[in-house]
């Protein structure tokens, strides 16, 4: 992913759109024959947003409107469809919490796999594994097969080792929660002390009372487009609005 020149910036993406194509299946045999019909949907279109070195952002909108296909495109786990992204540092994502894990290797063996991934040298993986395998807290299960994980184990894992590989940028999706109560309370005092840090946090969520605590800028998206970027009271607005919609 390309860096970019201005020291001031963390991310910057110029007129970035992303579009997806949905096959639709036809039923009945005239709609068979046909074979189907393809529909393009457009979940981002000319997206312009920059992000200095330690701002912490939100975004926030309705279902569909955008979120995590932005931070997706950030991360580079997706690329635009049309446009260019561009950021400075190590970028870790909270988005897909699983990924890079390979269910036949021990919960330790997928720690310095996944952390490899996030950019760690295995001497850095060695360094914090004890304190990733403290903070995941699944116990005995650290030396088997991850098969035989939970769901919920598996996210604890990927959670962990995430916030353990300090990022100069952190991506923060719906999985801000994850595990069971009391690991919850946890994961969220582990990400405010990321907010207290001169790290830069981009935090795409339907928490609104989260994001209205953390970040100093609200960026609204709807149906894939900027509508509104500024201070936390885009949050009360966009309270309002969809009450109103109501």
């Amino acid at each position: 992913m390309p860096t970019i020149n201005n020291q001031q910036l963390a991310i910057k993406l110029t007129n970035v759109s992303k579009r997806y194509t949905i096959h639709h299946e036809k039923p009945t045999l005239v709609e068979h024959l046909v074979n189907g019909r393809n529909e393009s949907f457009n979940s981002l279109e000319n997206i312009n947003f920059e992000v200095r070195k330690g701002e912490k952002v939100g975004i926030i909108g309705a279902n569909g409107s955008g979120k995590t296909t932005m931070l997706k495109i950030i991360a580079g786990i997706t690329s635009p469809t049309y446009g260019k992204v561009e950021t400075k540092g190590k970028v870790v994502s909270l988005i897909d919490l699983e990924a890079g894990f390979h269910p036949d290797l021990t919960g330790e063996q997928n720690i310095y796999i996944n952390g490899m991934l996030l950019g760690l040298s295995k001497k850095e993986i060695t360094k914090r594994i004890k304190r990733i395998i403290e903070f995941a807290d699944i116990g005995r299960f650290i030396d088997t097969p991850m098969y035989m994980y939970s769901e919920g184990m598996k996210l604890r894992l990927g959670f962990s080792v995430a916030v353990h590989a300090d990022p100069d940028i952190l991506l923060l999706d719906e999985n801000i929660m994850v595990g069971d109560l009391d690991f919850q309370r946890k994961s969220v005092k582990k990400l405010k002390e990321f907010f207290k840090k001169q790290k830069t946090v981009i935090t795409a969520s339907h928490w609104l009372e989260f994001v209205k605590q953390n970040c100093q800028r609200i960026v609204l998206l709807k149906k894939g487009s900027i509508a509104a970027d500024g201070a936390a009271n885009i949050v009360d607005h966009y309270e309002q609005m969809v009450k109103f919609d109501r």
